[in-house]
């Protein structure tokens, strides 16, 4: 892969993994495909400008980590994976299939250049606390990542990550909250609010950073930012749009776990052409 911080540069790879995920959801005819559109500018800047990682040398110990804690999304995870070189594109096409390494949820058995298998919601942040942690304990200097969705933040354990975090002052790990305020059921607001969600971040003594989760240069402009705070961590709250980039996919509960028809594959590509 070749690392690049420009944006029109970033945005076409978004495209191109945009695309990914519609046409491997849509061969799986099995997924999640609101969400990991979601995802698409988050995973892109942090894969392609922020993160230190060589898909050459998975294993490269001064690697920053990256944990998608919720795996549902898996599809956008692979997709950049793909585009970076860790795994052939071809292979994309054959997710959620029996003896695939891309599973419905991340699985590192399958998958080892994954950090963690993830997908049990509510776990990712303190995965990511507890990699914080190791690095410290070892005087390492790599970062940890977690990208959160908003549904999981209704769980007890994100809290009580939040407040060990915040006491342990772990400032090399950030998480970002993918908040396109739709869950499975529904509306995050219409099951159980989050909000005044900057304050309860807040309230447990993390450096908090809202963005627009589909500007690139603004994400960028976030992860600098919470990269410079090294006594305490960092969440980006980026407000984010379910499905972004297929018009009929956009802030439809629907599309929250349900793969599109072949008719619908067909009708994205045209808008991601």
């Amino acid at each position: 892969m070749q690392r690049t911080n420009n944006v029109q540069e970033l945005n076409a790879i978004c495209k191109r993994v945009r695309r990914h995920i519609v046409q491997m959801i849509g061969a799986a005819r099995s997924g999640h495909p609101g969400g990991s559109l979601s995802a698409v500018e988050i995973l892109v800047t942090l894969y392609f400008d922020v993160l230190r990682h060589d898909a050459a040398r998975p294993d490269w110990p001064g690697r920053d980590r990256f944990i998608l804690s919720k795996g549902h999304g898996a599809p956008v995870l692979y997709a950049v994976m793909a585009e970076c070189g860790y795994l052939p594109v071809e292979e994309l096409a054959t997710l959620r299939k029996l003896g695939s390494p891309l599973q419905g949820h991340p699985d590192k058995r399958f998958l080892p250049a994954l950090e963690a298998s993830t997908g049990s919601l509510g776990q990712g942040l303190s995965l990511a606390l507890g990699m914080g942690a190791a690095a410290r304990l070892d005087g390492a200097g790599w970062r940890t990542y977690v990208v959160l969705g908003d549904g999981e933040c209704q769980e007890g354990q994100i809290w009580e990550a939040a407040m060990f975090g915040a006491f342990h002052r772990m400032g090399n790990v950030c998480a970002i909250v993918d908040y396109n305020k739709i869950q499975l059921d529904g509306f995050v607001k219409d099951i159980m609010e989050l909000e005044p969600f900057r304050a309860k971040w807040e309230g447990f003594g993390w450096n908090v950073i809202d963005v627009d989760g589909h500007d690139i240069a603004a994400l960028q402009g976030a992860f600098a930012a919470a990269a410079s705070t090294t006594d305490r961590p960092a969440v980006i709250i980026a407000h984010t749009v379910k499905g972004k980039g297929v018009s009929f996919m956009e802030n439809n509960p629907k599309y929250h776990g349900t793969a599109p028809t072949p008719q619908e594959v067909e009708a994205a590509m045209k808008e991601l052409a």
